[in-house]
């Protein structure tokens, strides 16, 4: 079946993760994704490991699959004028040069618009593409550090990243947001737009609840562990046999737990969130003295039948391991050219009535420079040009 991209071409100039997480969702939407890599090394996750298997970059094969790849130099003007010929066939570029990169290259927004009015761009850089700082160069890690992700994550006293690169990954979702919105428009307007997002701005967008703890009431967020901030008990406690996560948001769900413990509901050093939030230490140790008479299974058992929302904590190998991850179509298989038979983790979106997309390994580097030419000497079949 196809997707609901389906005849949508994009050419994809981005590197490491952000761009092609964004890039592989248009893909997994049904989008034509072709990958301009240099020649000789491409992507520099290509490169990025260990574990490497059989020479390939598990690193590299996260983030591209349902694409394909063609070699170009764009310093050279051979491949430029290849490049200019996909841009001329393409709906949506994706690149994430730093900030005057495009130009350099002869491809600014004035050019491309030239070659083609209905493109749509997604521009994604680290910090902004303006600004006191903007053209900053900015990894996810060094992004993380600056956007306050590190500020409120890991136990007190020990600022931590994400064990994800979780600003790339929520640029790439809102660029892709952003191109979404801008093909509809062009539905209207007959003509593209440049979508611009950073790591930054995404990270800062994500702040949420720690965002207005500064911005309303002027409270400068902490790490504060597994625990929330502002909540109790809601992080994680120890059984007899190892650890759970346990989430008691609201005062109904104190209600049906705290019996469970041995606790009072109506205890007034507990009674509201305001209370457990500032005994939250005095409140985990009771806690954790009643979940020791138990294991893990027996207390999610007990917990469950309560309605009292808990989890076991479990290892990446076992999310991929539990029917609750291959039920949602969260692990997909693909034959690679090296690999053979490979899983790799699937997309986040299901439509209703459409079947399982098959999908494609990531590809090697240059694997479909020869079809992709032979495609750009084909007529285009939107407006007879060649």
């Amino acid at each position: 079946m196809p997707g609901p991209l389906e005849g949508v071409v994009v050419v994809d100039l981005s590197r490491v993760v952000a761009g092609p997480q964004a890039t592989m969702a248009l893909a997994d939407l049904g989008a034509r994704v072709i990958k301009v890599e240099r020649p000789g090394t491409g992507d520099e996750t290509r490169g990025w490991g260990p574990p490497f298997v059989d020479g390939v970059s598990t690193y590299y094969l996260s983030v591209n699959r349902n694409k394909e790849s063609i070699e170009l130099d764009l310093k050279a003007d051979a491949g430029r004028a290849v490049l200019e010929r996909l841009v001329r066939r393409a709906d949506v570029l994706v690149e994430n040069f730093r900030t005057g990169v495009m130009d350099r290259l002869g491809l600014g927004t004035a050019r491309l618009r030239e070659l083609n009015p209905r493109l749509v761009v997604l521009s994604i850089t680290g910090f902004g593409h303006d600004g006191p700082e903007g053209g900053r160069p900015g990894y996810d890690a060094i992004v993380q550090a600056e956007a306050g992700i590190m500020a409120v994550t890991g136990p007190p006293g020990a600022p931590s990243k994400v064990g994800l690169s979780i600003a790339d990954i929520l640029a790439a979702h809102n660029g892709v947001a952003g191109v979404l919105a801008a093909l509809y428009e062009r539905e209207r307007t007959g003509r593209g737009t440049v979508v611009r997002t950073s790591l930054l701005a995404s990270v800062v967008a994500a702040h949420m609840f720690q965002g207005t703890r500064w911005t309303v009431a002027k409270d400068d967020p902490e790490p504060v562990g597994n625990d929330h901030p502002s909540l109790a008990p809601y992080g994680t406690f120890a059984c007899a046999d190892g650890a759970l996560q346990i989430g008691v948001a609201n005062q109904d769900l104190w209600r049906r737990f705290a019996p469970l413990v041995g606790l009072d509901p109506g205890d007034p050093r507990y009674a509201t969130i305001p209370d457990r939030t500032e005994r939250r230490a005095e409140l985990a140790a009771d806690i954790e003295r009643a979940l020791a008479a138990g294991t893990r299974a027996e207390w999610l058992a007990r917990l469950a039948e309560a309605g009292v929302p808990a989890g076991t904590i479990r290892t990446v190998g076992e999310v991929y391991e539990w029917a609750q991850t291959r039920s949602q179509g969260l692990v997909v298989e693909v034959e690679h050219p090296d690999l053979g038979r490979v899983e790799l983790p699937g997309p986040p979106l299901r439509f209703d009535g459409a079947p399982p997309r098959a999908h494609t390994a990531p590809p090697r580097l240059g694997e479909h420079g020869d079809a992709i030419m032979a495609w750009l000497d084909e007529p285009d079949e939107r407006d007879g040009d060649h």
